[in-house]
């Protein structure tokens, strides 16, 4: 029988597998901002206002980033100290064992890989406006998948791909890239803000919590402001890609938490103030849309900045889709190397050095999914695995301070052991607040994971042939 809970050393791993270290702190920094501002601040926001929390979606958002800090300070205390491979695998594989670490694995995949899809299922409608706009629009049939009463999501199959050459070319490359459209997005936020707070009317902000805390709607599902929390927590996925460039970076033990903390604290701010004006200027039923910034703007005449924060979305979008498209080859490279995948997901290229088979393949089968199924539904699992990663990494913590209560510490978590219980019981109590529906899919697709576990993993682990 082998044993299921092997697990790697601590000690700091700062091995050379080929990848190029160029990423300083600011440049993670501006790859977590990247990853964050996106669909949350240009999509979720008006939804979950709308339907869940009202104009006290500010504290659903101020919720979500309190449970985020406390796994993002374990996330910088665990770069700083396990380093490895980053991620929520890496960590895990060192503090619970090889099976939590392949379930956290596995998790990841589907948070990745999902959100990558439903992203450019997203940017695909936005982009599509763009065209109308200028009287070159595609028709339904070449936007929406069959299952969406179209044929195929053209612009969704060639906006992963285009990513697919970004990140096969270089990581310093795409980072140069990512950081204008970062900067382009913020831009658009910032013309957003300047507009909005000239134009509020507090009156849009009685009553402040119409659905409550948290209650059920009369078609039994969650709504309130933990039921909000839950929902837009989406707008935070994506700060724990910045733990996976840790062997990319210069000085990982510095510049990783570095880059952690700084996207988290600097995008909840923003999330805050953007969401405060946004149903300061009109009420909150108004902004259950696809696009609740721009249509904002739109309904106090300000057409000409809607139309700027329109495009501030597609390049928001944009950079969501090559964080979490980078994230995802690198766990993957990650899991390879450790034996639990096959070993052609962890083949460097000599001229690029990047993973290029690795970023093939997934950009194929995304593209695949963006361009024929609505995930919608699927989105959902996004939110459920992310909140199970970072229960383990705060789960890490109080593992490791017992068990390596020596361990070097370049980063450490104030607080340690009681900010990262309060990790595990916020991260916790959000996974309760989603629908039941949510839960079943994630254990299907945890089911599926130990299936390829007992059948490859577990038999080829770099830790079995040691």
């Amino acid at each position: 029988m082998p044993n299921l809970f092997r697990k790697k050393a601590v000690a700091y791993e700062d091995a050379d597998y080929g990848l190029r270290k160029v990423l300083s702190a600011f440049d993670l920094t501006v790859l977590g901002i990247g990853a964050i501002i996106g669909t949350g601040i240009f999509v979720l926001s008006g939804h979950a206002a709308a339907t869940q929390s009202g104009p006290a979606v500010v504290l659903s958002f101020i919720v979500a980033g309190v449970a985020c800090a406390f796994a993002a300070l374990s996330y910088a205390e665990l770069a700083a100290s396990v380093g490895g491979c980053g991620s929520a695998y890496g960590y895990s594989y060192a503090a619970f064992g090889e099976l939590i670490a392949w379930i956290i694995a596995w998790d990841l995949i589907l948070e990745y890989g999902v959100s990558v899809a439903a992203v450019a299922n997203g940017w695909s409608g936005y982009f599509n406006n763009a065209l109308t706009a200028i009287g070159v629009g595609l028709p339904d049939a070449y936007t929406k998948g069959p299952f969406a009463g179209g044929v195929i999501n053209i612009p969704a199959i060639v906006i992963i791909l285009i990513l697919m050459m970004l990140l096969i070319i270089g990581v310093k490359e795409t980072a140069r890239i990512n950081a204008a459209a970062v900067t382009i997005k913020l831009l658009a936020v910032a013309i957003f803000i300047g507009v909005a707070i000239f134009n509020v009317h507090p009156e849009n902000w009685t009553p402040f919590v119409p659905f409550g805390w948290f209650s059920y709607d009369s078609a039994g599902q969650p709504v309130g402001v933990f039921a909000g929390a839950s929902l837009v927590f989406f707008a935070y996925v994506g700060f724990d890609a910045v733990s996976t460039a840790v062997e990319e970076a210069r000085n990982p033990q510095r510049d990783v938490p570095i880059g952690i903390l700084a996207a988290l604290g600097f995008c909840t701010l923003l999330y805050i103030i953007v969401s405060a004006l946004m149903t300061g200027i009109v009420p909150y039923t108004a902004l259950n849309v696809s696009s609740p910034a721009s249509e904002a703007l739109l309904r106090i005449g300000h057409n000409t900045a809607a139309g700027i924060v329109a495009t501030g979305v597609i390049f928001g979008l944009t950079t969501v889709m090559l964080v979490l498209y980078y994230g995802l080859t690198r766990i993957i490279t990650g899991v390879s190397r450790d034996g639990l995948l096959p070993p052609y997901f962890s083949v460097v290229n000599e001229k690029t050095k990047t993973p290029v088979r690795t970023t093939v393949l997934t950009g194929v089968v995304m593209a695949i999914m963006a361009g024929l199924i609505p995930l919608g539904v699927l989105a959902e699992l996004v939110n459920i695995g992310t909140l199970a990663a970072f229960v383990l990494v705060c789960g890490g913590i109080i593992v490791l301070r017992r068990s390596h209560p020596d361990m070097p510490r370049p980063f450490k978590m104030p607080f340690g052991t009681v900010f990262a219980t309060l990790g595990i019981i916020s991260c916790g109590a959000l996974i309760a607040f989603l629908p039941y529906e949510t839960h079943l899919r994630f254990l299907i697709w945890l089911a599926v994971g130990l299936i390829i576990y007992f059948t490859y993993s577990v038999k080829h682990s770099r830790l079995a042939v040691a």
